[in-house]
C-alpha cells in the first residue's frame, strides 16, 4: 500500500510534481513538446549497471576476483566523489569486452540482466518511466555507462532511445576503446546536444524539458532543463536541490 506522505513515484511531502500538465497531452500540431531524460544508474535502477557488471563478470572467471574488485571499487568510489578520469575507467570497463566473441557477449548479458538487474526494477520506476512515455514525451535514457551494458536494460522499460558512452566496434566485435565523447558530467550535453541535432530538434524545441538524476555528477545537464529532477540523491544533489526547489524524490 503506498504511504500517505509519498505519491507513487515518491514525491516527498510539500514538492511539486514532476509532471505537470494533462497526460493526454501527447503531438501538437508543431511536434512533441515534451521532453524527459532518465539518469540510469541508481536512478531509474538502485544500483549502479557498470559495477554490476563486473561483479557478474568476474563471477564468469574473466579476472582475477580480489584484483579486479579492488579496481572496480575505487573507480565507483570516485565517481561518488566527483573525482573518476573517466578515459582511466573506460580502458578499464572497455578492455574485456575486446576478448570475447559478440554473440558469448550477448548471452552473458542475458543471464546478467536476469540475476543482477531484472529483480532490482521497482514498481515506482516503471510507473514513472510509462507516466512519460504515455504523455507522448520524447523519451531517453542518459548514462555514463556504455552502450552495451546499458541498451538492453533501457529497453526493459520500454524507452526507445539511449544516449550512453559509446564503446567502438569493428565488423560487429568490440575494440575495448570508446568512440567519441564519453556521456559523463558536461559531456552529456554534447551528446544530448548532438542526439536532438540528429532529429532535427534542439532543447528549446521543448516547452517542458525533464532530467531525473540521483548525481551530482549530472549537474549540468540537470540546469539545462525546465524541469529537473533528483532521483534518491547523493547528499550534494539533495543540498543543490532543495536550495533550488527542484523536487526531490524516491524511486525505491
Amino acid at each position: 500500500m503506498m504511504s500517505k506522505k509519498t505519491s507513487a513515484a515518491g514525491l516527498t511531502p510539500g514538492a511539486r510534481s514532476p509532471l505537470r500538465g494533462s497526460a493526454a497531452h501527447t503531438v501538437a500540431s508543431s511536434g512533441v513538446k515534451r521532453l524527459t531524460l532518465f539518469d540510469l544508474d541508481h536512478t531509474l535502477i538502485p544500483v549502479d549497471s557498470d559495477h554490476q557488471w563486473g561483479v557478474f563478470t568476474t563471477s564468469l572467471g574473466w579476472n582475477d576476483a580480489a584484483d579486479f574488485a579492488r579496481q572496480n571499487d575505487a573507480y565507483y568510489q570516485q565517481y561518488k566523489a566527483g573525482t573518476l578520469d573517466i578515459f582511466a575507467f573506460l580502458d578499464f570497463q572497455l578492455a574485456p569486452l575486446a576478448r570475447h566473441p559478440r554473440e558469448q557477449l550477448d548471452a552473458w548479458h542475458s543471464e546478467f540482466m536476469a540475476q543482477s538487474i531484472r529483480p532490482m526494477i521497482t514498481p515506482k520506476a516503471r510507473t514513472l518511466v510509462r507516466e512519460h512515455l504515455d504523455s507522448g514525451a520524447l523519451v531517453a535514457v542518459v548514462t555514463a555507462t556504455n552502450a552495451f551494458v546499458t541498451g538492453p536494460i533501457v529497453r526493459e522499460f520500454g524507452i526507445p532511445h539511449v544516449v550512453a558512452t559509446i564503446p567502438a566496434q569493428q565488423d560487429g566485435a568490440f575494440t575495448g576503446k570508446p568512440r567519441g565523447t564519453p556521456a559523463f558530467k558536461a559531456g552529456k550535453i554534447e551528446r544530448v546536444d548532438a542526439w536532438l541535432e540528429s532529429l532535427g530538434l534542439h532543447l528549446g524545441s521543448f516547452e517542458h524539458s525533464w532530467f531525473y538524476s540521483d548525481s551530482h555528477n549530472d549537474l549540468p545537464l540537470m540546469q539545462r532543463v525546465t524541469d529537473p529532477v533528483a532521483v534518491d540523491p547523493d547528499p550534494t544533489l539533495r543540498a543543490h536541490a532543495e536550495a533550488a526547489g527542484w523536487p526531490v524524490i524516491s524511486l525505491r
